[in-house]
């Protein structure tokens, strides 16, 4: 049994996070936030929302631009980082280490302290391949190509693989062969 503990809150916080949980979440909103937190971002599959810190917020304002419209549908990939500081105490705090929508990693040097400065940097988040889709019966029909048969049998459920092997079978008969089955009077048709 794995424990869980659901803090009741309306964001998400660094708890979230602990023993190197990371999250990858699909951005649906952002909106006006508070004085403390700028920024609410709601996120697909939650109710509650990630309010990311101003060091965050500039990062990802170095990756993506500053029109939070364009935000929308993009993807984070969101960790816990325990050496987060809040003045002299060590809070942890949410940081995000790869977005969708970069070619190569981004690199901001921001505060860290007052006067000190740190690299941050956001990697590229590589997304999935698309799982191939299986081929309609008319894609099927209209194919002549065999790699391209065995391909899409590769992908295929049983229905759609007995067209695919009929489909094969049928490209690889001469043309000039008669149909099985059928009786041809000897002489011609």
């Amino acid at each position: 049994m794995r424990v869980t503990i659901e803090k009741k809150t309306d964001q998400l916080n660094f708890e979230d996070f602990l023993g190197g949980v990371t999250r990858t979440v699909t951005i649906v909103e952002v909106r006006k936030g508070t004085k403390e937190q700028q920024y609410d971002i709601a996120i697909e599959g939650d109710r509650r929302v990630w309010r990311p810190s101003v060091t965050v917020l500039k990062l990802l304002v170095e990756a993506w631009g500053d029109d939070a419209t364009q935000w929308v549908g993009r993807r984070a990939t969101l960790y816990g980082d325990p050496t987060v500081m809040f003045g002299p105490d060590r809070v942890g705090g949410i940081r995000v280490s790869h977005v969708s929508h970069i070619d190569k990693p981004v690199t901001a040097n921001l505060t860290k302290t007052r006067g000190k400065r740190m690299a941050h940097t956001v990697q590229p988040l590589m997304e999935a391949a698309p799982a191939p889709t299986e081929p309609t019966a008319e894609q099927v029909a209209a194919c002549t190509d065999p790699a391209t048969l065995r391909a899409w049998w590769k992908t295929s459920g049983p229905d759609r693989r007995a067209q695919i092997e009929a489909r094969g079978a049928e490209l690889e008969k001469p043309a000039d062969e008669p149909e099985q089955g059928l009786n041809f009077p000897e002489g011609g048709a």
